[in-house]
């Protein structure tokens, strides 16, 4: 049947299966309250999906679309219109001109914002894991152990004060 079309801005990370129970309820009720036909019949089923499954093509009627994935559509049973429902919704109505050309660029904009500040933080981790592998390296690294500053030949030993024998017993 043809019936208004109703559609919910999620937030972000939000899927079709976080939509609360009551808010498919109001939805579902607009649908039905706003339909020629629909507002008449009792038991009415009212399909969602997301909007990215909507298809449009040149040979459909104003107002008519179809689905891209049928696994995507979901339906809920309206039994019967609820005036209250469609009464709270009516008198809270805000009827706003969105420009909404303005909204998809700052919804661009953020989200490119977004994307570099991941893409900054990504790169700053693998320099500190690159730094830091690059430590690990050189500690197990033998290059500092073989310096000539730190070796001591049998002449220098022979030259200080112990003996050499002085020097085995000591270590034992």
């Amino acid at each position: 049947m043809s019936s208004a079309h109703v559609y919910v801005r999620l937030h972000k990370g939000q899927s079709m299966d976080d939509i609360s129970e009551g808010l498919l309820e109001d939805c579902a009720q607009l649908v039905k309250a706003n339909s020629i036909q629909g507002n008449k019949v009792n038991n009415i089923d009212v399909v969602y999906t997301p909007w990215a499954n909507l298809k449009k093509t040149a040979s459909m009627d104003v107002g008519q679309v179809g689905f891209h994935n049928s696994k995507m559509v979901r339906t809920v049973r309206v039994e019967k219109r609820i005036n209250e429902i469609v009464n709270r919704l009516n008198k809270t109505k805000v009827e706003r001109k969105p420009d909404f050309q303005a909204e998809r660029e700052a919804y661009s904009a953020a989200e490119k914002a977004e994307r570099k500040a991941y893409l900054r933080e990504k790169k700053r981790r693998e320099e500190m894991e690159r730094l830091e592998k690059e430590r690990q390296a050189e500690t197990r690294s033998y290059k500092n152990l073989m310096v000539s500053d730190k070796m001591t030949s049998n002449k220098q030993i022979a030259a200080a004060e112990k003996s050499v024998q002085e020097l085995e017993d000591d270590f034992m």
